[in-house]
């Protein structure tokens, strides 16, 4: 996200929001750098000056860092409803979910991720559906899922990893 999509966001006042981007872009590199509490704080500061639906997603992915998979949902929850249209933190709990072996109920969130009107990276729900059809045995639709990764980003190296390992399995 660029600083001007930031500032289009919602209604508010100019310099809220400015401040809430300052802030985040300073969360995003603590974050980055394994400054995690710092991050934490300062996710929420930007929250607490223009809330953003990426300043909740980015604070539910710190917390998945921190191994905190039920605070990174619950941010997740709060990102959809500041904005229903952003992609990521539906993705987000699809994953955190996979990470918690709830695949079932990862499948819902993933699918919502695709069909996002805002979404930078569409393909990593799709990434993210073939890694739970893989695990549930169901490889057919993996590699599907896995070759549509693949065909809207194709520099996604995993998506390509990933479906012809099971190619080679099933031949």
């Amino acid at each position: 996200m660029n600083q001007q999509d930031f500032l289009q966001q919602g209604e508010g006042r100019e310099d809220d929001k400015l401040a809430a981007w300052n802030l985040f872009q300073q969360a995003y590199e603590c974050q980055m750098n394994g400054k995690l509490d710092d991050a934490v704080t300062l996710y929420r500061n930007s929250i607490d000056a223009f809330p953003t639906a990426e300043a909740y997603t980015f604070l539910g992915w710190t917390y998945s860092f921190m191994g905190q998979l039920d605070e990174a949902i619950e941010e997740c929850h709060r990102a959809i409803r500041t904005d229903p249209d952003f992609g990521n933190p539906y993705n987000d709990i699809g994953a955190y979910l996979i990470e918690l072996n709830r695949l079932d109920e990862a499948i819902p969130w993933l699918e919502q991720a695709t069909k996002a009107k805002r979404y930078e990276s569409p393909a990593f729900p799709h990434m993210n559906l073939g890694r739970v059809y893989e695990r549930q045995g169901d490889w057919t639709r993996a590699i599907e899922s896995y070759k549509t990764a693949s065909t809207l980003n194709a520099d996604y190296t995993p998506a390509k990893k990933a479906m012809m390992r099971l190619i080679t399995l099933m031949n």
